[in-house]
Order: C-alpha cells, then structure tokens, then sequence
C-alpha cells in the first residue's frame, strides 16, 4: 500500500483562518455597534433578569372573564413576540389560572416591556393587491393563491349564483391550509426588489420622493388611490422569507404592506373596515346546508357585535360589488379586491374572498380545514378579538446568585476534569500528551468562539444545561484522540516504522471517529428536537462541540502529529516520546521478499519493511510474509540433513 502525500501545513493554515474569521466578524460587529461582544450571553438561570407578573383583563363590553384557554393564547402570542424581538431563553409559564409569569433574562429593552403588556391588536382590512412573496429559483411564482377560502352568511340568503362564484377559484387560502413547508424549500427564493429597483417602480411621478398619501381622496377603503408611493414601495421591498412576524402594523387610517403567516403570498392592505375589538366570538364546526344537514366540511363562524356587524355590512357589499364588475355584459370582477385580510399582529392569518353580503353580524369561512386548522383559526380570531390587556401585578429584578455558585462549580468540575485527563496523558503516552493538551486548549478557544459567534448571531444564550453540555465536551474531545494514539501505537507494536504508523493509524483511526462522533451528533439533535427547556441547551452544546471535535481532529491534531513524527524526538522513537517501539513491545519484522529472499530486521521500528515490489506491506501481508518465511527457514534446514544420509549409504 503507497502512502499517502500529506500536506499538514494546509490543514493548520485552515484552522487558523476559521480563528481569523470568527475574530474578525466579532472585532467588526462591536466596532460598527451591531450588537457583537466578546463573551457569550448568559441565559437567565447564570444572568438574571426581569420578572414581570401580568394579570389579563378583558377590555371588551360586559363583564366578560378570562378563561384558562385565554391564559393559553396569550403565554403563545406573548412568546411569539418575545421571539420576534430577538430575546432567546425567556421562561413564559402560567401562575394558577389567572396570572402569567414572564421571565426575561439580562435587562431588556422598553420596546420589549411595551410588546408584552400590549394587547393582542386584531384588524380587518380590504385587500388591495396580492403577489406572490416566493418563487421557484428559475423564476417561476409559485401556486399559493388558489386553495379557495370564501365568506358566505350561514343563511345563504344572500349566497351569489354558480357563475358568480366562480371566481373564488382565485382566492386566497388561509395561512393554515397551505402548505407549511412551501417557503421552506430550498427552490424557492423572495420576490423582493432591491431598494433602488423598488423605489424606481413605486415613484409614480418621478420626482425622486416617495409620497405617503394619496394623490386624490379615495372614495373607500378598497379604493386603489390608497396605493400610494410609500406603500407600493413597502410592498415591492417586503421580504417575506424574513419579515412575517413582529412587525408593527400600520395606523388604521393608512395602508399597510404585510405577509401571510407561510410567507407564500405578501399583500397591500387598505385602512382598517372592522376592528378586531368588535368581533365578539369566532368556533369551528361542521358547515350546515340550508336544510340543516351537515355538509361535512369544517368552517369557522364569527359573529360581530352590534357596532363590528354595521360595518361588516358595509364593507361585505363593498367587497361583494368587486366581484360583481360587469364590462360589456360579461362578468370579470376584481378577484384580488374581493378579498379582506385578517391582521394579528402585523400578520395576516387568513385572506378570504367575500362571496355573501353579510348583514346580521354573523359569517362563516369555509375552505380546505380541517378540525385541526379551522379550530386554530378559531383560537386566533377569538383571542384576538378579545382583546386582552395585561396589568403588570410585579416587576422585578432577577438575581442569578444561585446559577453564578453553579457556574463556579461547573467551571471548576470542568477545570479539574481537564487537569486529569492531561495528568492521564502524560502517564500514559508521555511526549504525546503535547499533542493532546494542544488539542483540548484548541477545542475549548474554537468552541468559545463559536457559542460568543452564535449569541451575537442568533441570539444564543449559555445555560447551566450548556455548561454541563461542554463539560462532557472534554470527554469527546479526549476520545477522539486516545483513538488515534492507540491506532498508531498498535502499528509501532506490529512492526510498522513511525512514519509507516501515523499514516496506516490514522487511516484506522478516523473511520472510529466519524462514527463516534456522527452517534453523538445524531443524539444530539434528536434530544434538541424533542426535548424543551435546558435540555435543549445541553443538546445544543453537545452538538456544537462534537462538531468542534471533528474540526480539531482533523485539522490541527493529525496535521501536528505528520508535523512531529519528522523531529528526531518522536520519529526516532525516543523513551520519552511515547512511541519508543522497545517500550511497546515491537516485534521484529520478518518479511519474506520472494524467491527464497527474506528481509529480517532487528529494529521494525527503524527500517521499512518491504515486499517484492518494494512497498511497505499491511499487518497482514506481513502475517503471511512470516509464515513463508518461516516455511522457507525449515525447508532449508531439513534438505542437508537427508543429503548427509544419502552419502553414507553410498559409502
């Protein structure tokens, strides 16, 4: 077997680069003031933070009280909002059926304390265009707008003809009956225009100014003079792939540029018709035909107050009208127009079509549900047409005493586990322990540059989970290269010469240790998608350190062992060293070479121990070698006993 050419210098000037890298981005992101620092952020349990008790109240007319599923609703929008905010490793739990507790760590922004205690802000608004917010790479829009979501009066009083529905072909399904991987795919890319692209299209008068008021009074909300500059640019710009939560709506008065809850389709809105305040409840069920029966096909039902019901009359008509165009006789209607956008939260949850004029405050609507999405539709509209607003029983600091005495121990359980693995090293593979102690103080800068990387960059936060995550780190790492060690030293013991050895042991090594290391990292994954809380943080740094193993093995372990396996000292085989063949106990090589011709070596660590083309055989050639060898040596030895015999019989 030839031995492989290696190049241990590129491999080292690779990892440095990584180090170079992630310092620079570090350097950078502090001096710009783009939220960068040298040290991880600290979760909540090692930080502190803010505490805040709040205490839902219904704002609504009567005397409505708050249920334990509003609780639930509201712990889900308060997390979702605190997400969008970018604050990581929040603890939002319930305190008995009134109260919800909310946990922040460090001290958060009076933007973030504003977005908790809000309510959750519901509106519906006229829809005044609709485009697709995904492609297909080769630029092909994608087929989002066309699952058929409709609004009828469950009378059906009102109900249009089968030629006049027809056009609900057209419209837009809720977010929940589309597909929820759709702008996941890796196909698929934002339709979003670049800023100086965008401005060039929504500049209707090209006076180099982006106006945000419309041109003439609109005569409705559903007017497309709402469509001003400023809106046509924030709709051309929107990124969707990026921007469907946490955004802030728009004034009720004015325009408003929003994506679904997929992130498939992105519209312009116009000023708000019915204020989510003033739907006051919204179920799911089974549909019911004008006789009573079942249809089989799951809707959700919303009823409007008194004042909600006024104007859904008003804007139904509107919108039914839309779909009711005629030109010449023919019926062609305004599909995107005809329908309105429920907006939670700067996000539109559903787009259906107006199919009905809805006069007594009481709609259905009805599209590809099932139980499942018409009851979380349902939840949605409910809870947002609460609406809640949240008293803040209690605010107050958090100490994190407790998790700064944990991270004590934990640093010093970590501190001592690595002076004992070097104490081992050192007891164990003498010189190699260079090697080892280098390879855990590389892992630990990589991997400290990597979680202070991902804090700044994802908003991660070290937990005391964490922690014990890379303590067993150290084991890993240390796993790793007792594998390689042994692989090597298992070469000198047969036989092989040290040069020979490093590169045949670290061809047996690293297959062990890829499939060491992908069953940590299989494992870690699976326990940080299934487990919550401060699993999660120990899957997650459990994770990032095997990978950080793989990096260091690879890239600066062998490269140094190629590196010092050239030095007097380990390559010849010093007592020291930790590959001192005597001490090993190597065998001498007996090779046979072919044709009666045997290669014995004293020393098989310091000659090659060849074949008959000249190459360094394996363990088992050299096996085979010897056993021919051994054959030949009887054979010779047993021939001049026979001819002496031979002889004196002759006498």
């Amino acid at each position: 077997m030839k031995t492989q050419k290696r190049h241990p210098w590129r491999a080292l000037f690779t990892l440095i680069f990584i180090f170079v890298l992630g310092t620079a981005s570090l350097v950078v992101g502090k001096l710009t003031n783009k939220g960068a620092s040298y040290t991880p952020s600290l979760a909540l349990d090692l930080q502190g933070g803010t505490q805040l008790i709040l205490t839902p109240v219904s704002t609504g007319q009567g005397d409505r009280e708050v249920t334990e599923s509003d609780i639930t609703e509201a712990i889900n929008i308060i997390r979702q909002r605190i997400d969008a905010s970018g604050v990581s490793e929040s603890e939002i739990s319930s305190l008995g059926s009134s109260n919800i507790s909310v946990s922040i760590p460090g001290t958060p922004s009076q933007e973030t304390l504003d977005l908790i205690r809000s309510s959750s802000q519901m509106n519906f608004r006229p829809v005044l265009a609709m485009l697709p917010a995904v492609k297909q790479s080769e630029g092909t829009p994608t087929p989002s707008a066309s699952q058929g979501a409709e609004v009828t009066s469950p009378q059906n009083s009102e109900s249009p003809s089968p030629s006049e529905s027809a056009s609900a072909s057209q419209s837009a399904s809720p977010s929940e009956s589309a597909s929820p991987s759709a702008s996941a795919s890796p196909s698929l890319v934002t339709t979003a225009l670049s800023e100086e692209r965008a401005k060039e299209l929504a500049d209707i008068n090209k006076d180099g100014v982006l106006s945000d008021t419309p041109s003439e009074n609109p005569e409705s909300n559903s007017d497309l003079k709402w469509a001003t500059e400023q809106a046509r640019y924030d709709l051309f710009t929107l990124d969707c792939t990026t921007a469907r939560g946490g955004r802030t709506e728009a004034p009720a008065d004015k325009p408003y540029a929003a994506c679904d809850a997929d992130g498939n389709i992105k519209y312009l809105l116009g000023p708000v018709d019915v204020s989510g305040a003033n739907l006051a409840d919204a179920s799911a069920g089974m549909g019911v035909n004008q006789q009573g029966h079942t249809t089989g096909e799951w809707i959700v039902n919303l009823t409007f107050n008194d004042e909600g019901a006024k104007q859904f009359a008003e804007a139904s008509k509107r919108l039914y009208d839309l779909s009711q165009d005629t030109e010449g006789g023919k019926s062609y209607g305004k599909p995107d127009r005809n329908h309105f956008a429920v907006v939670l939260d700067g996000q539109v949850i559903t787009a259906p079509s107006m199919n009905a004029v809805i006069t007594d405050g009481k709609a259905q609507i009805s599209g590809n549900f099932t139980a499942k999405t018409a009851s979380a539709l349902a939840n949605q509209l409910r809870f947002g047409s609460l609406p809640l607003n949240f008293e803040v029983q209690s605010e107050q600091q958090i100490s994190a005493t407790l998790g700064s005495e944990h991270l004590e121990k934990g640093l010093w359980a970590g501190l001592i586990g690595l002076l004992l693995v070097v104490l081992y090293m050192i007891w164990q593979y003498r010189g190699l322990a260079v090697i080892s102690a280098g390879s855990l103080l590389v892992a630990g800068c990589l991997t400290y540059l990597v979680i202070t990387v991902l804090s700044w960059a994802v908003g991660y936060r070290l937990s005391l989970a964490g922690i014990a995550g890379l303590i067993v780190s150290v084991g890993v790492t240390a796993d790793s290269f007792i594998v390689y060690f042994e692989r090597i030293r298992d070469e000198v013991r047969d036989g092989r010469p040290l040069s020979a050895a490093v590169d045949e042991g670290w061809d047996r090594a690293k297959r062990t240790i890829l499939v060491s290391d992908a069953v940590n990292l299989v494992a870690a994954v699976v326990l940080y998608v299934l487990a919550v809380g401060g699993v999660q943080g120990f899957a997650f740094t459990l994770g990032v350190t095997t990978v950080v193993d793989l990096v260091v093995i690879f890239l600066f372990t062998h490269p140094m062992m190629e590196l010092l396996i050239r030095t007097e000292f380990f390559g010849g085989g010093h007592k020291l060293s930790g590959l001192d063949p005597e001490h090993l106990g190597a065998r001498s090589a007996i090779t046979y070479a072919g044709r009666g011709r045997v290669v014995v070596s004293a020393q098989g660590s310091e000659s090659e121990q060849l074949g008959a083309d000249g190459e360094v055989m394996s363990l088992a050639e050299r096996k085979r070698a010897a056993r021919l060898a051994e054959q030949e040596k009887a054979e010779a030895t047993a021939t001049p006993v026979v001819s002496d015999k031979q002889e004196g019989e002759d006498q």
